[in-house]
């Protein structure tokens, strides 16, 4: 796909489609006044008979006569007072989804003038991001034929100021980079779990360090994790006969010996829920269970694709959660790399329990910041829904760059409260603590587990249970969290 930077008025930029914006109760204003006026006022006409009214998630497809333009989209915006980069994503997101149905090869974009307050870096970026996930198709496994490619080509944004270009050509190259890393997040998580398997995600983590020079990848199997007594994590493949498998990826494009950022991804292919078996409406979803390793796959490729100066590591515990005569019980007590023993009161409670070992692993690296990404907790979406993933530090000011990050990215999270109380949730008889502690604050509670793991490192939790992927009609990976773990590592740099 070819990304380019407009400049040029409309009337004088030939496109096979020129896609403007209407507000609501509003006439057209720039490019689409000027579209307007080339096509001899039909907007206007269109408007004035009701057929336009600028409604959001509203667009209609015309047919031009001698215009540069074979197409004209307008796409409705909503109203005016407010119009910002999360109201422009969905405008655009709604015209590509158009476009990308016609026989187009090519589409101007002229939303990004409607943004307040404007900023063409990112208006470039969200455009580039917009039209990755348009043109996103899920690597369904059918005998039939696949659906055809869109036809598109070439999409350009357009800008007012031309001495901006090349602050919009870095946007268009970042998003692009992105939605590369958000394809591949969505890619392995979309693939079923009897292929999407531990083994699987290492041999992906081995084809991204062939494809990128600036990647290395590591796998430990587990004879490698026993000799680490990497006993939580383990626990967890008691009943399963596919082996875990512990993913260490290193990006070096930072100076030599600059402390890496360290992103930890949990890796459940498949979450049983183990002997506490879960329900089976909706099991099949828990193929999903590793979209959190996935994201970290999908922002070391982003990275790599967008040649970051900054040192990452992305360390996945990869394995399955299946309950068998083998399996870990629930009141067994098993004892963590870091030598703290833990009650397991629920075995669905999991993906603390490789998280943990991850985490005591990441700090051979001695990293500047931790990151962990997961779909932790049922609760987290009770708290959040399916809008704001969840983020719980051990240091507010890190939790509030990556608050921030995601709003820049148009991939929201909310900062959650980790008090000493909930730590005392955790309390057990027998163990140092327990792994569960019921459905009270489970989010937070997951997450007060976790930071027992984490002295001494400036480290943030990344519940993405609600945002990681759709369920019903639409079910399939949404490549979250990517742009928000992108432009904070962007932020670091």
């Amino acid at each position: 796909m070819r990304l380019f930077v407009v400049t040029a008025a409309p009337a004088r930029q030939k496109t096979d489609c020129a896609v403007v914006g209407l507000h609501e109760a509003s006439a057209f204003a720039g490019a689409g006044a000027a579209i307007d006026a080339a096509l001899g006022g039909r907007l206007t006409r269109l408007v004035k008979s009701g057929d336009l009214r600028g409604k959001a998630g509203e667009s209609l497809l015309l047919d031009t006569d001698g215009a540069p333009f074979a197409r004209v989209l307008v796409v409705g915006l909503g109203k005016k007072a407010g119009f910002g980069r999360k109201q422009y994503r969905k405008a655009l997101t709604s015209a590509l989804a158009v476009v990308a149905k016609t026989g187009a090869r090519d589409a101007v974009s002229y939303l990004a003038e409607a943004v307040e307050p404007a900023d063409t870096y990112y208006d470039a970026r969200l455009a580039a991001e917009a039209l990755g996930a348009a043109l996103y198709r899920i690597p369904a496994i059918r005998s039939t034929r696949q659906p055809p490619e869109p036809a598109l080509k070439a999409f350009g944004v357009a800008i007012a100021d031309a001495a901006q270009k090349a602050q919009a050509q870095r946007g268009l190259d970042h998003g692009a980079a992105i939605a590369a890393g958000a394809a591949m997040t969505r890619n392995l998580a979309n693939l079923p779990a009897n292929v999407c398997t531990p083994s699987y995600l290492a041999q992906q983590a081995k084809e991204l360090a062939r494809t990128y020079k600036t990647v290395k990848t590591q796998v430990l199997d587990e004879p490698e994790l026993k000799r680490l007594k990497m006993g939580s994590f383990l626990s967890v493949t008691n009943g399963t006969d596919e082996p875990a498998r512990l993913i260490v990826m290193r990006y070096e494009g930072g100076r030599a010996g600059q402390a890496p950022v360290a992103l930890v991804g949990k890796g459940v292919t498949f979450d049983s829920g183990g002997i506490s078996l879960k329900q089976p409406p909706g099991m099949d979803e828990m193929k999903f269970d590793m979209t959190g390793a996935a994201s970290v796959f999908g922002t070391i490729k982003a990275a790599a694709e967008m040649g970051l100066k900054l040192n990452l590591v992305g360390v996945v515990p990869a394995c399955e959660n299946m309950p068998s005569g083998r399996a870990t019980k629930p009141g067994d007590i098993v004892k963590s790399m870091s030598g703290q023993t833990i009650e397991v009161i629920n075995t669905d409670a999991e993906g603390r329990l490789i998280l943990c070992d991850a985490l005591t692993y990441t700090r051979r690296f001695k990293p500047s910041v931790v990151v962990d990404i997961a779909t932790l907790t049922g609760a987290c979406v009770i708290a959040l829904g399916a809008h704001n993933s969840a983020v719980m530090s051990n240091d507010d000011e890190l939790a509030a760059e990556l608050v921030a990050a995601g709003r820049r990215a148009v991939d929201t999270c909310w900062h959650m409260p980790m008090g000493e109380e909930y730590h005392d949730q955790l309390k057990s008889n027998f163990a140092d603590f327990a792994n569960a502690c019921g459905r009270d604050g489970g989010a937070i509670t997951a997450a007060c587990f976790l930071a027992k793991f984490t002295d001494g490192l400036r480290w943030a939790h990344v519940d993405i249970a609600g945002t990681a992927y759709l369920t019903g009609a639409q079910k399939g990976s949404t490549g979250r969290p990517v742009p928000l773990l992108m432009d904070f590592l962007l932020a670091q740099v």
